[in-house]
């Protein structure tokens, strides 16, 4: 429990070691002299969570002898564990119909708290106290990711029937004699507009599943047409992460060493407290899936990448969770959040300011199927990537 708790202060205070020294984390009141800023423990795992926010915190400035001193009296430090270890998914058993815990079901969209990483506020705050200076405002990092649920419409037997069978011969054709033809073939497209993002990194979330069900349609990683998509890949100097099953997660090392990934990310943003120790057991090291699908914002409640920490063993892990900011169809999509394009900016903006404010990462998804000819996205994509080529 200690190298939890040292951990948490450590990340409340953006890995400054020696300041951590200067946090006490106890309700003993003797010991209270021994720190500068001192946290009152109180926190328990129950059905009623009472998370407040940062203007509601109770904090007293007190003198000890000739020293001033801060007690925090709402116990942060079990607050950020709460949050970045989805302990409420223990105590919360609502899903939805893929079984994903969603923002409708937390207390974070009950309460209207997703656009508002509480966690940092809580670091912000800390420093101050400390006399620390704040983050400069930038964004440490940025991925710009692309699940490549489908490399193509036409190139197998099911998508090419449909596609005959709805009169789009035309394009089918087009797409067998050459996949650059398939609509959804939109990758040399995407890598046009990542390269404008200097220093940018991008990651390719390939599927190598069986196709059946949810993870239909599935492509050959050992065939031509990816090889296609491999090749642009490597010439973009972008990276290839794992896009694990609908299903399951079992077959993950094996096919994180067929594919060399360097990341992972759950089908349909299937993430649960067991799947995330499945990827902790096989030696995944990054996870990029920890959003929710059907609200944008900040579910770990921090803008920066955090070890996580299993709420079941109170183990702290190795595997690295890095907060989703936005997937394209979070936004349009009619059962999520069914934005227009002019909310979608305006939404993905106040993101990108939070973030920037905290020194976190921004992490967009943004599916090559999603930037056909069809809605938004093709539009949107250029006008986010802007944005974050003005702030960088």
């Amino acid at each position: 429990m200690n190298k939890i708790i040292e951990y948490l202060i450590r990340f409340l205070l953006y890995g400054n070691k020696e300041a951590v020294k200067q946090v006490g984390y106890t309700n003993q009141e003797s010991d209270w002299n021994n720190y500068r800023v001192v946290i009152v423990p109180n926190g328990k795992l129950g059905k009623e969570i009472v998370l407040p926010d940062i203007d509601e915190l109770k904090v007293e400035k007190v003198t000890i002898g000739d020293k001033i001193r801060w007690i925090i009296h709402t116990d942060i430090i079990y607050n950020t564990f709460f949050y970045i270890s989805r302990a409420e998914e223990l105590i919360n058993h609502e899903r939805d119909e893929h079984g994903r815990f969603t923002a409708k079901h937390s207390i974070l969209g009950k309460k209207n708290r997703l656009m508002i990483p509480s966690v940092d506020e809580y670091a912000r705050m800390l420093m101050k106290y400390l006399d620390l200076p704040l983050p400069t405002p930038s964004f440490s990092n940025i991925y710009l990711t692309h699940d490549v649920d489908s490399i193509a419409y036409y190139r197998h037997l099911r998508g090419m029937i449909g596609g005959i069978m709805r009169g789009e011969c035309r394009q089918v054709m087009a797409s067998l004699k050459d996949i650059h033809n398939d609509p959804a073939f939109t990758f040399s497209w995407l890598m046009q507009q990542d390269k404008k993002v200097k220093d940018a990194k991008c990651i390719y979330f390939i599927k190598d599943t069986h196709g059946r069900g949810y993870d239909y349609p599935q492509y050959d990683v050992t065939g031509k047409d990816y090889a296609v998509v491999k090749q642009l890949i490597e010439n973009s100097d972008a990276q290839i992460g794992l896009h694990s099953s609908y299903y399951d997660s079992e077959t993950l090392m094996v096919k994180d060493e067929r594919l060399k990934a360097v990341g992972h990310r759950s089908h349909y943003l299937r993430c649960s407290i067991e799947r995330m120790q499945e990827l902790v057991d096989i030696g995944v090291k990054d996870d990029f899936t920890m959003m929710f699908a059907d609200q944008v914002g900040f579910r770990l409640q921090t803008t920066r990448p955090v070890r996580w920490i299993n709420p079941k063993t109170m183990l702290l892990t190795d595997l690295t969770l890095h907060p989703m900011t936005v997937m394209d169809c979070t936004l349009s999509n009619d059962n999520y959040m069914g934005l227009s394009e002019d909310e979608a900016y305006f939404e993905c903006q106040r993101l990108f300011e939070k973030i920037y404010q905290n020194a976190g990462e921004v992490v967009l998804l943004w599916h090559n199927t999603k930037v056909t000819r069809d809605g938004y996205h093709r539009s949107l994509y250029p006008k986010l990537l802007s944005l974050l080529t003005n702030n960088h």
